[in-house]
């Protein structure tokens, strides 16, 4: 059988066509858990699932038990549908014995079983007897995570299957707010979804709405107010962030500007300015090229290499290390005169 994607996968489900055998590992574990959750709720009605489905979860059996599991056949129903999560804590996926369990039964799968291993966070080597047999007897995805420069078309493509439409900047405040955890970015925008109806444009104001992220002091306000060198701003967001701050804001806050101002130094050293180049080196959408520009033309390569020791230094500071602890709000004020200066 072939190796697929999940967008594939859950295509062939949509159009009733199932295979004995799904094996869905990666590090990204959005696709694994679409896929999982597809196969829980939506194969079987509601009477069929007391007696034909199964979950199973890896730390608490071993290849034999869900083998013989596997092997069972549906009471009242079509098919039986078996599903181990958390598969890579299989007791003994990762011993001889149980693969050679597991091949067995791949030889020979039974047609009124849907087995599926949910496999999160890792993948099995591909100079592996098992997966090798997993490739060619079973459907076989694998999951990597998107790069960042991949996560506005993800977003725009999600909510255009919600028949809506997200502004660039939405978009920009997702990516750095959430990063590219597909799940929470998924989780956040069903809550904004929800609230819309079909045809709306969700707009950084809706983002900052829904998504809890304070519309004139957050992080990203402050990244703008020193990407454009704003003293008088920078210094406004930085105290009432300091003052206003519900949890700890300093670690994000300094990822987030390390980030920032890794881009600025990658832009520097680029040979090549145009967008298109661009936008593949610091893995952002073209959309922000312009801000990255112009935030360059403000900090000198020497003094970005300056900002991310400044950023360096506060992070071990704040860990205590080799620094001693004065107050997050202090340190924070602190290195954003530092950044500024």
């Amino acid at each position: 059988m072939p190796t697929m994607t999940a967008q594939q996968v859950l295509d062939t489900f949509k159009n009733g066509q199932y295979a004995p055998v799904y094996f869905l590992q990666g590090e990204e574990v959005y696709y694994i858990d679409c896929i999982i959750d597809y196969l829980e709720h939506q194969i079987l009605d509601e009477s069929e699932k007391i007696f034909n489905l199964t979950i199973l979860y890896g730390k608490e059996h071993t290849i034999s038990q869900v083998i013989a599991q596997a092997k069972q056949y549906p009471v009242g129903a079509e098919r039986q549908v078996v599903i181990v999560k958390e598969a890579q804590d299989l007791q003994d996926l990762h011993r001889d014995a149980g693969q050679a369990f597991l091949i067995n039964y791949l030889q020979s799968p039974n047609p009124t079983t849907i087995l599926a291993f949910g496999y999160k966070h890792k993948t099995l080597s591909n100079k592996t007897t098992l997966s090798k047999v997993l490739v060619e007897q079973a459907i076989f995805t694998n999951s990597n995570r998107l790069y960042n420069n991949q996560l506005s078309p993800w977003i725009t493509n999600y909510v255009t299957e919600k028949k809506m439409s997200i502004s660039e900047k939405a978009i920009f405040m997702l990516e750095e707010s959430v990063g590219s955890d597909l799940s929470r970015l998924a989780k956040e925008l069903d809550k904004v979804i929800l609230n819309l109806q079909p045809g709306d444009k969700i707009t950084d104001t809706i983002i900052q709405e829904y998504v809890g992220i304070s519309k004139q002091f957050n992080a990203f306000e402050l990244q703008h107010a020193i990407a454009s060198r704003d003293v008088y701003k920078a210094n406004q967001i930085i105290f009432q962030l300091v003052d206003n701050a519900k949890n700890q804001v300093a670690i994000p806050l300094i990822a987030l500007l390390f980030t920032f101002f890794s881009k600025i130094l990658l832009l520097h050293q680029a040979r090549d300015k145009s967008p298109q180049v661009l936008s593949q080196a610091l893995q952002v959408n073209n959309y922000f090229i312009p801000q990255y520009m112009a935030a360059s033309k403000k900090y000198s390569i020497n003094k970005v290499i300056e900002n991310i020791n400044y950023l360096q230094e506060a992070d071990m500071q704040l860990k205590g290390v080799a620094y001693p602890f004065v107050g997050e709000g202090e340190i924070l004020k602190e290195l954003v005169f530092k950044l500024l200066h």
